[in-house]
């Protein structure tokens, strides 16, 4: 799939021209600002969701704003714990477009389940890189915690042929080798 391909709305929005049908009854529609309001977005970010193909608003009213069902705040909740997953917005629309062309309910939730691995996968990558970083930080860290007893006069210069016995064996952390870099 691409991500250049616009995914089309989960349901048609009528033209702002076509008559409108009644809401259900006891069904309150909300507008922009107030989905904008209740999720905590702005109206700016609820228009690009519809722009995007993410939100769709279930109709329209004759001088044309947009009105939403209590089934928007769902969709962008959902779209703001794939965000916080590390999903792109591309991805959402991607992952939604895909669903909208399965026409049967164990085959969309097998793109899902693949949708949801695949991110699984990035994830676990994702942690193994940060605490290969945390290991770094821990060990410059460690070794920065020697550099307190040298005289305060003791130019920067110094520190790159530092072998104080309290920064113990093997070479500065590139963390820190790295600063004394010319350049």
């Amino acid at each position: 799939m691409s991500f250049r391909r616009r995914p089309q709305p989960l349901v048609s929005v009528p033209e702002a021209d076509a008559p409108q049908p009644a809401p259900s009854p006891g069904k309150r529609l909300l507008r922009v600002g107030e989905v904008a309001e209740q999720s905590g977005k702005t109206r700016r970010a609820i228009r690009f969701y519809e722009e995007l193909g993410l939100l769709v608003p279930t109709q329209r009213t004759k001088g044309g704003f947009r009105q939403y069902d209590g089934t928007a705040l769902v969709r962008i909740h959902w779209i703001d714990r794939l965000q916080e997953l590390g999903f792109s917005l591309p991805e959402i629309g991607e992952f939604l477009s895909a669903l909208q062309e399965e026409d049967h309910g164990p085959a969309a939730m097998d793109s899902l389940r693949t949708f949801y691995g695949r991110k699984v996968l990035e994830t676990r990558a994702a942690i193994r890189r940060m605490q290969a970083l945390e290991s770094e930080l821990q060990d410059s860290l460690r070794y920065l915690s020697a550099c307190t007893s040298c005289a305060p006069e003791t130019l920067r210069t110094a520190c790159r042929t530092c072998n104080d016995e309290a920064h113990g064996d093997g070479p500065q952390p590139r963390l820190v080798a790295a600063v004394h870099v010319p350049g």
